[in-house]
């Protein structure tokens, strides 16, 4: 397994799979506050592709500027010592034959999947690291990047490289059981872009009924991830897991009214049907008897 020594943190080559809003933020916290030499590899002929080009980098909404290095594609000759992967599961198959030919010492897969373990097979289990973002980003109209940096932890199953995000002003922490949250995590995840969905939709809160379907759903998805030995991970995932539906869908029904919530997971349509997909296909293949029509009701309606 490669290592990163510690002497080096301030001169690391690192590119960023994906220039949306995650990407962006990653790029302008690694490169802002190190020396770290940052790419950003940006969809071929995207509007931010442009953007970042034009710019030469990230800029943020309040003027702030950090250099990158901006490619329309990864370079897979260079010895990157991290990857960053910031785009969605259902874009990143695409993508992943170039990352297992890339000569990347390390790939860290930041996003919400159900299969985890098919992510570190496909680049190898050694070079392969899971994690999930925790901060907030978006842009204006001119490209200008927001990020807002709470106290809530992104998270990774590399101890170093939490380590080097903290130092590069990104709180972060090491959670050794990074495919199992991950996967734990996906139930929810839907649940609330999906509720999200449902309130923008209306231009106010999600229907009870709306609510109430997913926190059923959540419930299914829990069984199906029980049914195929694994445990319901974190605690706090376990507890919410034995609350009756009632609460669950309060809890649902609640956010949805919170404007700054609609605004955050409003955009994750497209990704919360692929993933509700991901775990119909892996009950199917594991031949559960799992309730699918509940996992299924979990897609945003049209």
């Amino acid at each position: 397994m490669s290592v990163v020594s510690s002497k080096s943190f301030s001169s690391l080559r690192i590119a960023i799979l994906g220039g949306g809003r995650i990407g962006s933020a990653f790029a302008f916290h690694m490169a802002r506050k190190t020396e770290h030499e940052v790419t950003i590899v940006a969809r071929p002929d995207s509007t931010r592709l442009a953007q970042l080009q034009r710019d030469g980098g990230v800029v943020t909404t309040t003027g702030d500027h950090v250099p990158a290095i901006i490619s329309e594609r990864l370079d897979e000759s260079i010895p990157y010592d991290l990857v960053l992967v910031t785009v969605k599961d259902y874009q990143v198959k695409a993508l992943l034959p170039a990352l297992k030919r890339s000569a990347a010492r390390k790939i860290q897969f930041m996003f919400m999947t159900f299969e985890p373990e098919f992510l570190q097979q496909a680049v190898t289990i050694d070079r392969a690291a899971l994690g999930m973002p925790f901060f907030q980003a978006d842009f204006d109209a001119q490209g200008g990047l927001r990020i807002i940096v709470g106290k809530r932890e992104t998270l990774t199953d590399d101890p170093q490289w939490a380590q080097i995000f903290r130092t590069a002003g990104l709180p972060a922490r090491h959670e050794p059981q990074m495919a199992l949250w991950l996967r734990c995590h996906v139930p929810l995840g839907v649940a609330f872009e999906s509720v999200a969905v449902a309130a923008e939709k209306r231009g106010k809160g999600a229907p009870w009924s709306r609510a109430r379907a997913l926190a059923i759903g959540i419930r299914a998805c829990f069984a199906m991830i029980r049914g195929q030995g694994y445990d319901i991970y974190p605690k706090d995932k376990a507890r919410l897991e034995k609350l009756p539906v009632f609460a669950v869908a309060g809890m649902l029904w609640g956010l949805s009214r919170v404007p700054s919530f609609r605004t955050l997971l409003v955009t994750g349509k497209t990704e919360c049907c692929a993933l509700v997909d991901d775990m119909l296909a892996s009950a199917a293949t594991s031949g559960q008897s799992v309730d699918l029509d509940a996992v299924s009701a979990m897609k945003p309606t049209s």
